[in-house]
């Protein structure tokens, strides 16, 4: 987890990097935790904004729930960036594993029973994990339209944090199971589409939404192997969208049909 101070400017504008490097300064990171590669914080601004930072073995992955719609990282990011690069928190994933060693299997699995029966999104990762069975594209959208009702003021101008979502759809997928992750992915691109005049801030955050949902849809579609009659089936799900009103997502819809529809008859 090694990062320094050239790097963190390097990845975000110089006004944005001086204000984030203001903000830790100014002791708004609130909260800072390290689990293996991960790391989460939430950083108060207007609001409280959370923020994880997954190192990766190549490459630095960052989210923040801020409406942040500039190019690079947002000032909370920063700030958190700096603050790990300065002092580097302690990695609570070896605690973890020191005491999984000794536990028993029962207690074990009586924790895991409780923890579940009291987190809905802990369970559908879970359940998407070890299961058999998942949700439909109408149970996962209006999870996601939920999402849009919490955040709405009348309407959305933050960055509304869909992760869960595309955390369980890898879950799918490591599985092998692309018929299940395309549900999920479908259920995202499609709320999220739907709800677009909603939306008054954090653009780029929402396109790029669509953008990865759209693009894991079409990775499980391919992957499944589809007949041509299937296919079709799978690709009229982005023609539709392509079709809605409003029409502000449209000609994005169009392109990646496009693309899907390129990479089946390569493939064939």
């Amino acid at each position: 987890m090694n990062i320094d101070r050239e790097t963190i400017e390097n990845r975000s504008t110089d006004a944005v990097f001086e204000r984030g490097e203001n903000y830790r300064t100014e002791g708004r990171i609130q909260r800072l935790d390290r689990f293996d590669t991960l790391i989460t914080a939430a950083v108060s601004g207007s609001k409280l904004y959370d923020v994880t930072v997954d190192f990766g073995d190549q490459s630095i992955d960052t989210r923040c729930t801020c409406p942040y719609d500039g190019s690079g990282d947002c000032k909370h990011v920063v700030a958190v960036l700096l603050d790990t690069a300065t002092n580097p928190p302690q990695d609570e994933s070896e605690d973890v594993e020191t005491v999984l060693k000794d536990v028993s299997a029962d207690d074990l699995r009586e924790f895991v029973h409780s923890a579940l029966a009291e987190n809905a999104e802990l369970r559908d990762q879970f359940l998407a994990r070890f299961g058999d069975d998942h949700k439909s594209v109408d149970e996962y959208r209006e999870e996601i339209a939920q999402l849009f009702e919490q955040h709405a003021d009348p309407v959305v101008f933050e960055a509304i944090d869909f992760s869960r979502f595309f955390d369980i759809a890898d879950q799918y997928r490591d599985r092998n199971r692309y018929l299940a992750a395309a549900t999920v992915y479908r259920a995202v691109f499609e709320e999220v589409d739907e709800k677009s005049n909603w939306i008054d801030g954090a653009y780029d955050h929402y396109a790029r939404t669509i953008q990865t949902a759209v693009e894991g849809y079409a990775d499980c579609v391919l992957a499944t192997d589809p007949s041509p009659e299937e296919f079709d089936t799978y690709a009229g799900v982005l023609e539709a969208r392509a079709s809605t009103e409003p029409p502000i997502n449209n000609d994005q819809f169009w392109r990646e049909l496009d693309n899907l529809e390129a990479r089946y008859e390569q493939d064939s």
